[in-house]
Formats: C-alpha cells, structure tokens, sequence
C-alpha cells in the first residue's frame, strides 16, 4: 500500500517566523538564507544583501521521517527548500509541488492558491497538509473536489511544529493503513 503524502508548508510549521523575534524557540537553529533579488543585476550590491533569517528545529527532521508518510514541500520556497531546509532538517532531497501560475494568485472564492495545485497533485491519493494559512473554505473545497481521504492540519506560526502535531499526523497516517478485505 502506497503510504499517504504529507505535504510541508515551511514558513509557520517548520520555521515559526510569527514567534517574538528577539527570542529564538528552544531547540531551534537559526539559518540565514538570502532573500532574491536583494542587489542589483550586476552583483554589486550582493554584499548589502538582505539575509531572512529561519529557525529551524533539526529534530524535526527524524520526527518527519518516522510518522508514515511520503514528503513532499508544498511551499514557496519549492526545490529551494532542499538546498536550505532539507539539510537542516537531516531530510533527502523530496519532491515538491511546483506551484507555476497559482503561485500567490488569488482565487475569487477564497480558497488558498496552494489548495487545488495540491489536490491535482495527490490525484485521488490520501495526504495530509501542513500550514499555518488553511481556513474552513480549503476544506470544502478538499471534501468536494478530492477523493481520497485528507488532513488539512493547521500549524501555529508562532510555535511551529510541536509534539501533539506528529501524534496527530502519526494517527492519520496509520488510519490511512487499514486492511483490505478478500474474497
């Protein structure tokens, strides 16, 4: 059996960008990565650059890598995410979710721009989301146009990733293995 997808927001799960920024969460690293665009064509403002700073638990990596899923980013940063979080994180290289024109384009009903590029993606295979952007609306929309089953999983961006979230997601994804019937 084919084990659920679990798709990765990292701004807000992974890096809890919300949390006072004075002071870093306990156990997590602080990466600075530098921002696009941040100098001119010609590299001579590459020095001045502006650096984002992400905080990273490396733990998280070994909790991801244990609750039953396939991995997959579901994030801006898209394959950036495997040159900068995934090495962090003690994560492989994954597949991300390639977002193109839905890329922050907003939809007139609501519904986040990440939902249909990620039920196109599963293609009728259970997955659970993680994100801190999620409303009632991406639901429905997930109930109506998905036919497997989904966890749309909201994450705190001021604490992130915690405990209870991978029970949580540990307890869907072995809901997702249940025997087949014979006969």
């Amino acid at each position: 059996m084919n084990r659920p997808l679990l798709f990765l927001d990292v701004d807000g799960p992974l890096n809890p960008y919300a949390a006072k920024p004075e002071k870093r969460p306990d156990g997590y690293t602080t990466l600075r990565v530098p921002q696009n665009g941040g100098g001119r064509e010609d590299g001579a403002l590459s020095a001045r650059r502006r650096l984002l700073r992400v905080w990273l638990n490396p733990e998280h990596g070994r909790s991801l890598l244990g609750i039953g899923y396939e991995l997959c980013w579901a994030t801006t940063w898209m394959d950036d995410a495997n040159r900068w979080i995934a090495p962090v994180l003690g994560l492989p290289g994954l597949p991300f979710v390639d977002f193109g024109d839905a890329l922050f384009r907003e939809r007139p009903d609501g519904v986040h721009w990440k939902t249909g590029p990620l039920v196109d993606y599963a293609d009728g295979r259970s997955f659970a989301w993680v994100d801190d952007e999620q409303s009632d609306l991406d639901q429905a929309y997930v109930t109506a146009h998905h036919r497997g089953s989904a966890l749309l999983h909201h994450v705190n961006p001021r604490i992130g990733l915690l405990q209870d979230d991978f029970r949580t997601l540990a307890d869907f994804a072995r809901s997702q293995d249940t025997p087949r019937a014979t006969g």
